[in-house]
């Protein structure tokens, strides 16, 4: 008996929609935030969809006691990885997404005094950790990089670079947070005089190849693809730079160094091919980078001190950079990436510190007393859609948002809050 000729074809359409399900579920429980500023470190919320109207208040799912430090939480599944410090530990925790519950616990001690005024900081750790290859890497205050396994909290690998300098952190502490590519692992240590940048095998713990060049500040470096060239792009002691992954060698550079204590703290925001950094109480500068038949060029194309990163890092957003200029006890600002031109500044006294997060039309940003903003994703004007009360303070630390669940980490405390959803 043959078959009849319209079977094939609706056989066919069934196959098809059960494929874009199952895609749409697997792309959905592979969102997670692997990393500081999330996956590719552009501080892009992951599987979230913005809602017609935001509602006056959020809802707390959760809140765990988890210990000191400016450690964002990762999300990978149904997990939360939290690096933080109880006592003179410092610590990884997994948690139930869902409910926060705990799965297990790993510590190390990590014996670590403040200087330099550096007291009010506190004693770390303040570096993310990144999550690849079902192993946690984390950098402790003091410059220790260790590989845990994400399934049991396994020490696989430490490396104490204090074998390589005499002090193995700058002044305020480590803050920079490593990044993972192809099985390496990227991690520049040592003080604000010496230092290294290490790009080291994530199964072995072994060193690939050593960048001595340049010495340590707080800035995190992020991978980039620039005119078909895969890089590591960092913000180091002496300026922005690009590094070739393979041999660690020098593909171009423009100068802006730390300078007393203006430390270079943000990671700088990439729209196309310019990047915006700044430092400081420095200026903001536009630096366009290309591959030309002459090589690599670095041209800054603008600068200015209409605004002055401090610890803020700066997003790219929509055809706009969005960022917390010092200037004015702290300000929301927005500007032409192209041209430098600032389309506008938010109220003043907002904060000493503020982290924004790129939604699908919005900004979310969290600034250090326990604020979050929604606002309207425009080179207009400055507009807030609603502001939440989500801690009581001593929120430094860069949130994390996957789909609907928004990770808050406090002094102490690691919170849960449930965003609105598209009905």
């Amino acid at each position: 008996m043959k078959p009849l000729p319209w079977i094939p074809f609706y056989k066919s359409l069934a196959l098809l929609i059960l494929s874009i399900l199952s895609l749409h579920q697997v792309s959905g429980e592979t969102s997670s935030w692997t990393g500081w500023l999330g996956p590719d470190r552009a501080a892009r919320a992951q599987g979230f969809e913005t809602p017609e109207t935001w509602p006056k208040e959020l809802e707390q799912h959760w809140r765990v006691e988890v210990g000191e430090g400016y450690s964002t939480p990762l999300v990978v599944k149904d997990r939360i990885f939290q690096h933080a410090r109880q006592g003179d530990d410092e610590v990884l925790w997994s948690l139930e997404r869902k409910t926060g519950e705990v799965i297990w616990r790993s510590s190390l001690p990590v014996a670590f005094v403040a200087g330099r005024n550096g007291e009010s900081h506190g004693l770390g750790p303040k570096s993310t950790p990144v999550y690849a290859d079902g192993r946690v890497f984390t950098l402790s205050i003091t410059g220790v990089l260790t590989a845990w396994s994400a399934e049991d909290g396994a020490l696989l690998w430490k490396r104490d670079f204090g074998e390589n300098f005499e002090v193995s952190h700058p002044y305020w502490g480590t803050a920079t947070s490593p990044v993972v590519d192809g099985g390496r692992v990227f991690a520049h240590t040592g003080s604000c005089e010496d230092g290294a940048l290490f790009c080291i095998d994530t199964k072995t713990g072994k060193n690939i190849w050593i960048r001595e060049e340049e010495a340590n500040c707080y800035s995190s470096p992020r991978i980039e693809t620039i005119d078909g060239v895969r890089q590591l792009v960092e913000f180091n002691h002496a300026g922005l730079c690009g590094i070739d992954l393979e041999n660690g060698s020098l593909l171009w550079s423009s100068p802006f160094p730390h300078r007393g204590n203006k430390q270079n703290t943000p990671t700088p925001a990439r729209a196309g091919n310019i990047f915006v950094v700044g430092g400081e109480d420095r200026s903001v500068f536009g630096l366009r980078v290309q591959k030309t038949t002459k090589g690599w060029e670095a041209e800054r194309v603008w600068e200015h001190r209409e605004a002055a990163l401090d610890m803020s890092s700066p997003i790219a957003h929509e055809g706009s950079v969005y960022g917390f200029s010092q200037f004015r006890s702290g300000q929301f600002f927005c500007l032409d990436p192209v041209s430098g031109e600032v389309k506008w500044r938010g109220e003043a006294r907002m904060g000493e510190h503020a982290q924004l997060l790129s939604l699908p039309g919005c900004i979310l940003t969290l600034t250090d007393d326990g604020s979050c903003r929604i606002l309207r994703a425009s080179s207009e004007k400055y507009e807030l859609m609603q502001r939440y009360q989500v801690s009581n303070g001593q929120t430094w630390t860069a949130p994390a948002l996957v789909h609907d669940r928004l990770l808050i980490k406090e002094l102490n405390h690691l919170t849960s809050w449930g965003l609105p959803t598209p009905k």
